[in-house]
């Protein structure tokens, strides 16, 4: 996942994806969708907008409510804009779109752009929307009023009075982040080894956050914060038509630019109080509607759909690239500089797909020099205006990500070349050989391709950058840090010992300032401390001489566990190691395919990519118990650390255990798909079905178990469960129903069980 889209003014994808003749996925441990919808989106939204989606008055919301054993209500102090993803998500299989639009205050045009633009959210839904009748509210039959019962049953038995106790906010970390401490220096002056570290903001929302002006997108707070972890820069995405006026040539570009060019310059303003700059990513020119070229067919180029490349081979297009960015940086001299990728998922250029020969006027280029070209009009435009300003240039999609060292040959002279750091490292996990793609912690870069692009750039005398992931990564992104820190600390070793002059730290999601972003600070000094240097310094300094070899030993057993991680690209970003025991169980399989970070559902084929299903389940595992050993170890730690760093231990442990139990769940799902499977099939024998039986309870025992113990560190933890790009995968009422769902699936596999008794009566 190398780019990301946004919402942008002017864009004409106004129409709504079709919606697909699949039926919705079936809810059974509620009596109907009605409750379903009541459940899932209760004190996330205001009761208020509940009330109008299901078309009756909020008292009868509550009502509901109470009989199925919700906690109280308390209205949601966020707005829609901050969890709109999370609704779209889970009221995906309940809801039309007319009844989606209302739930979160999005008309028709603006839903569509956000499916579209906003980070793949339409592929993190499966590219399908099912088919949905409308939900209204009606009074509760006898049938319903007794289901409610045993649902309220569930809640009050497994969870008793923790329902109703108060728990952390969601969002709550953003009050804790945003807080500037005085008695800290606004700036941090050590000189680094690394000429620039840059990452994203833990909970800057996408869209469109400069026409906005999000206040949480770098609050002072947080710039305060990731200053100290040794942060110079901190990056966001624009789309550039919307940033500069377009000319002659593109009269519809530019509507809200001033707006948005002067929240830039307070942004800009507010981060160089705290030594950090600000860079634009740039994933351009972006594809336009085809109506935009019905006039300007000489500037069309390839097409994917219902969208067209704007042709960088045309001079006019090519000229207009150079003259927006020379007039971004005109007007914000003080940016950082940009980032540019191009070969992501977006359709930008011509070449950017690879599609470059149906294109009359790039056919006549090769994809070298049409790579080369549109970051020289990049280049060019940035330091027209700002000679000093970065632009680096990087490497994502090149020839589907190949070795391309001819490309960087034709790079402008003043560029920065940054490559993925782990990218093309091999890997043998389980058995199974397989190669490092990118965001990975459990495998340690630099890899082959990074370095054979890095030497090709310092040959040239350009600088080099490695884009890595420091806190977190698709092998487990909801939680801001993983605490496998033997393997962050060689990461960082690896790369000050490299000659590279920067680190991008993270993408979306990791940018959260951890202990993970400090120790790459550790290795700014000279002489280069060793890893174990690094890492007994780190321990002694946030758990104490008493605590720290404790520390340590939790560290290396979570580090060596995570080196079992089954890493392939499926793996990362279908499996359900996002949300662990909030994935329900299905006991009638879905049909449904997994969806890219987005819905699990219960595909096990598509989770494990190309590991067996008994190898994935087996690397899990190890996984899953080197995770609870290590977090038993670091809370140990915990107890003897001093106060003043009290918070971020406890952290540490927490989110050791969370991955412990998210790990455990996904090897759990995994073996119940398998077994219910060869339950269902009609040539199993009875006497094993009913070996199967037992087998399925026994799991679905397990996650019980599993769900309640995430449900308590998830109350008391604002961020487990969230991340930048997704909002919340899952919310602590998400555990209940997943236990609702279990006992409703016990009751199930009983009466299967009483039914082939009777048969053999």
């Amino acid at each position: 996942m190398g780019g990301i889209g946004i919402c942008v003014e002017g864009d004409n994808s106004t129409q709504l994806p079709a919606v697909s003749d699949r039926a919705a996925e079936a809810i059974s441990h509620f009596p109907n969708k009605m409750y379903a919808f009541i459940w899932r989106n209760w004190n996330l939204v205001d009761i208020n907008q509940m009330s109008k989606v299901l078309e009756t008055k909020p008292v009868n919301i509550v009502q509901i409510a109470k009989m199925m054993g919700l906690p109280q209500y308390v209205k949601p102090t966020w707005s829609i804009q901050q969890i709109y993803i999370t609704l779209l998500r889970r009221n995906w299989h309940i809801l039309p779109y007319s009844q989606l639009m209302t739930l979160t205050n999005l008309s028709d045009s603006e839903l569509a752009q956000k499916l579209r633009e906003d980070d793949f959210l339409y592929v993190k839904l499966g590219n399908i929307k099912p088919v949905c009748d409308a939900v209204h509210y009606s009074e509760p039959t006898k049938a319903d009023i007794r289901k409610l019962a045993r649902i309220a049953q569930v809640v009050h038995t497994d969870f008793g009075s923790t329902v109703n106790k108060p728990e952390v906010p969601r969002f709550a970390f953003i009050n804790d982040l945003t807080h500037v401490d005085p008695e800290v220096n606004s700036q941090d002056n050590q000189k680094s080894r690394f000429e620039l570290r840059y990452i994203y903001s833990y909970f800057g929302l996408f869209g469109d956050p400069l026409f906005d002006n999000d206040p949480n997108l770098y609050p002072d707070g947080l710039l305060q914060k990731l200053s100290r972890m040794g942060i110079n820069g901190v990056w966001l995405h624009v789309v550039l038509r919307d940033m500069a006026p377009g000319g002659e040539a593109f009269p519809e570009f530019g509507k809200g630019h001033e707006q948005r060019l002067l929240h830039l310059r307070e942004l800009v303003d507010r981060a160089k109080k705290y030594g950090i700059g600000v860079y634009l990513y740039m994933n351009e020119p972006r594809a336009m509607p085809k109506a935009f070229f019905k006039n300007r067919p000489d500037m069309e180029g390839v097409s994917e759909g219902d969208y067209s490349a704007m042709c960088v081979s045309n001079p006019i297009v090519h000229k207009w690239l150079t003259d927006a960015l020379a007039y971004l940086f005109k007007e914000v001299p003080a940016l950082g500089g940009i980032f540019s990728i191009t070969g992501s998922e977006n359709l930008t250029t011509c070449v950017s797909h690879g599609q470059f020969a149906s294109c009359e006027r790039c056919s006549k280029k090769t994809d070298t020099e049409l790579i080369a070209d549109v970051n020289s009009a990049m280049e060019e435009g940035v330091h027209r205006s700002a000679p000093n300003a970065k632009v680096i240039v990087w490497d994502w999609g090149w020839r589907g990500h190949q070795i391309a060292p001819d490309i960087i040959s034709q790079l402008p002279n003043n560029i920065w070349l940054m490559s993925v750091s782990e990218w093309a490292l091999p890997l043998q996990r389980g058995g199974i050989s397989t190669q490092v793609g990118e965001y990975s912690i459990s495998a340690v870069g630099p890899g082959p391709r990074a370095q054979t692009h890095w030497e090709a750039a310092q040959k040239r005398g350009l600088k080099t950058a490695a884009k890595m992931q420091l806190n977190n990564s698709w092998e487990i992104a909801s939680v801001p840090f993983n605490p496998a820190m033997d393997l962050v600390a060689q990461h960082c070793w690896n790369l000050a010992s490299s000659g590279v002059n920067g680190l991008m730290l993270s993408w979306s999601l990791g940018g959260y300032p951890s202990m993970n972003l400090l120790m790459s600070k550790m290795f700014d000094r000279d002489p280069l401390p060793s890893v174990d240097e690094a890492l007994d310094e780190m321990a002694r300094n946030y758990y104490g001489e008493k605590g720290k070899a404790f520390a340590r030993k939790g560290w290396t057993r979570l580090s060596n566990a995570f080196k079992e991680f089954p890493y392939n690209g499926s793996v990362l970003y279908f499996a359900p190691t996002q949300i662990g025991p909030a994935n329900l169980l299905r006991l009638k399989p879905s049909g449904y395919t997994a969806t890219m970070v987005g819905i699990p559902y219960d595909d096990l084929k598509t989770w494990r990519g190309p590991y067996p299903a008994d190898v994935f389940i087996n690397q899990l595992q190890k996984v899953a118990d080197g995770y609870t050993e290590g977090a038993s170890m670091l809370q140990k730690a915990v107890t003897l650390a001093p106060n003043k760093h009290l918070c971020e231990v406890q952290q540490q442990a927490r989110y050791a255990e969370t991955i412990g139990l998210i790990y455990q769940s996904a090897a759990n799902q995994s073996r119940f798909i398998l077994l219910r499977d060869e339950w269902l099939d009609a040539k199993t024998s009875t006497v094993r079905k009913q070996e199967l039986r037992n087998s399925m309870m026994e799991i679905v025992q397990k996650e019980i178990t599993l769900a309640k113990k995430l449900y308590v560190l998830t109350k008391e933890d604002s961020c487990i469960g969230f991340e930048a790009s997704n909002h919340y995968w899952f919310v602590p009422d998400d555990l209940i129903e997943k236990v609702i769902s279990c006992r409703y699936i016990l009751d199930e596999l009983k009466s299967d069980h009483l039914n082939i008794m009777k048969n053999k009566i």
